[in-house]
C-alpha cells in the first residue's frame, strides 16, 4: 500500500473486479492518484493477462505488469459462495467498486449494485462493458479489436487503397479505462455533495464513438461517411507524413501564416502565391498536386536537417519515433515519466508513469504490480480487521480457492 497521505485520492478504497486492460487501466490511474486499490483475482490463474506473452520478465507477463502497478492482489474464488461473501464484505467498506464483467454477471453471483449499495449506500460502482448495460447489443462481449471496428475508428484508419486498419495500441480498452476513471472521480465529487453513491455505466462502444468528433460532424453535416485518408487531414494540407532521405517525419502547416513561412523554409517562395495553394481550402482541394511537389524536396535532405530548420522557423513538425525511441527520449526522462520499481520476481520493472502533474506535490513512489494473492491476508486485516481465525474459517469454506497457504498477517 502506498504510504503518502498527500495524494489526491489518499484514503479512497477501490475494490477492483477487473481483468485484462480496460478496467485495470482505470484502476491503475486511480492507484497512481493515491487510492488504495485491491485487485480481486481468481486463485487458480489470476487475471488472464498474467499469461499474455511473450515477452515475460522471468515468469511475469510484461503485458500484466504494464497496467497493474499501485495495487494489491487478493486471491478470491468468486464462483464460491464463501468467496462472494468476502467480496461483499469488502464492498461494504469500499468507496468504489469497478468491474468489467459482461452485464448481468455480478447480478447472477449475488453481487449486484443493489445488493452492495444496500449494505453500503455511499458506494460508487463503475461497470465497464463492451456495449453498455442497455440496448440490443448489451449482452455482447467486448474486446478491443471488435470495438475498434464497431466504433468506426478502423474504417477511417489505414491507407485509402488498403483494408481497414486497427490502431497500433489497444485504443478501445485504453480510452474506455480513461473515461471510467474520470467517471469515478465525478461520482466521488457528487457523493461529497449528496452523501449517496451512484452506479456508472461505461460502454466501450460509447467511448469509441465519442472519438469520432469531427468525423461524426462531417457525416451529420453531409450524410456521407468519411473515407480512409491514411496520414492525411481532411481539411488541412500539408498536414501529414513525409519521407526524408533517412526516415519519416510529420509536418503540420495548419494555417496561411505557417504556409508563407513554410515556403521560405523549403526555398520555394513562389508556391506561396501559386493560385492552387494560396489559401488553406485550395491547398486541401489540391493536396495531391502539392504533395507531388513536396516529395522530392523532402527526400533531398535528412530528417534531422528538416526538423532543425522547420522547428527553428516555428513550423509544427516532429519525427516519427519507434516505441523504443519514445521510451528513451530525453523529454520524458527529464520529466520523470520513465520510472521503475523493484518487483519480487521480475526485478527492476520500468514503466511510463502517470501523465498528471500537480504543482504542490510530487507523486508518491509507486508500488510494483502484485503477485497473485500476495496481499490477501493483509487486506482483510486492514480493511475488515479480520483475525487469522476468521481468515482460516473462510479459507476452509473455499473463499480463497486452493492457492498456496495464506500468509499470516503481521502482528
Amino acid at each position: 500500500m502506498r504510504s503518502s497521505r498527500t495524494e489526491a485520492l489518499s484514503g479512497i478504497k477501490v475494490l477492483d473486479l477487473c481483468r485484462v486492460v480496460s478496467g485495470p487501466f482505470a484502476t491503475m490511474h486511480l492507484g497512481d492518484l493515491g487510492a488504495d486499490v485491491v485487485k480481486i483475482e481468481d486463485p487458480r490463474h489470476g487475471d488472464e493477462s498474467r499469461r499474455y506473452g511473450p515477452p515475460f520478465i522471468g515468469t511475469e507477463s510484461a503485458y500484466f505488469l504494464s497496467v497493474n502497478r499501485n495495487k494489491r492482489s487478493c486471491a478470491v474464488d468468486l464462483k464460491s459462495p464463501a468467496g462472494r461473501d468476502v467480496v461483499m464484505a469488502l464492498a461494504g467498506v469500499a468507496d468504489v467498486v469497478i468491474d468489467n464483467f459482461r452485464p448481468g454477471t455480478l447480478d447472477k453471483w449475488g453481487l449486484s449494485y443493489q445488493a452492495m449499495s444496500t449494505k453500503n449506500p455511499r458506494l460508487v460502482q463503475c461497470s465497464i462493458s463492451g456495449f453498455g448495460r442497455t440496448g440490443p447489443d448489451a449482452d455482447r462481449p467486448g474486446y478491443d479489436l471488435i470495438l475498434q471496428g464497431e466504433g468506426g475508428v478502423m474504417d477511417i484508419t489505414g491507407d485509402p487503397n488498403g483494408p481497414p486498419m486497427k490502431v497500433g495500441t489497444s485504443i478501445a480498452d485504453l480510452v474506455t479505462g480513461l473515461y471510467a476513471s474520470q467517471a469515478v472521480l465525478a461520482a466521488l465529487m457528487k457523493r461529497e455533495k449528496t452523501g449517496q453513491g451512484v452506479r456508472v455505466d461505461v460502454s466501450m462502444l460509447d467511448a469509441m464513438a465519442s472519438l469520432l468528433t469531427f468525423n461524426a460532424g462531417m457525416y451529420f453535416a453531409s450524410g456521407e461517411s468519411p473515407k480512409r485518408r491514411g496520414n492525411v487531414h481532411p481539411t488541412i494540407s500539408p498536414y501529414e507524413t513525409f519521407e526524408a532521405s533517412d526516415g519519416w517525419f510529420n509536418v503540420g502547416v495548419a494555417n496561411d501564416k505557417f504556409w508563407g513561412i513554410f515556403c521560405e523554409v523549403i526555398e520555394r517562395k513562389e508556391l506561396e502565391t501559386d493560385p492552387r495553394f494560396d489559401a488553406a481550402p485550395k491547398r486541401a482541394a489540391n493536396r495531391p498536386a502539392l504533395v507531388e511537389l513536396l516529395k522530392p524536396i523532402f527526400v533531398s535532405r535528412t530528417r534531422s536537417a528538416w526538423l532543425k530548420v522547420l522547428h527553428k522557423a516555428g513550423i509544427p513538425c516532429g519525427a516519427i519515433k519507434t516505441v523504443g525511441e519514445v521510451c528513451e527520449t530525453p523529454q520524458l526522462v527529464e520529466r520523470n515519466m520513465v520510472q521503475s520499481v523493484r518487483h519480487e520476481v521480475a526485478g527492476e520493472v520500468k514503466f511510463v508513469a502517470r501523465p498528471l502533474r500537480f504543482d504542490d506535490l510530487a507523486p508518491a513512489p509507486s508500488t510494483p504490480p502484485p503477485l497473485l494473492g500476495e496481499h490477501t491476508s493483509e487486506v482483510f486485516l486492514e480493511w475488515l480487521g479480520w483475525s487469522s481465525d476468521a481468515l482460516a474459517k473462510f479459507a476452509a469454506a473455499g473463499a480463497f480457492g486452493r492457492p498456496a497457504p495464506l500468509k499470516q498477517p503481521a502482528e
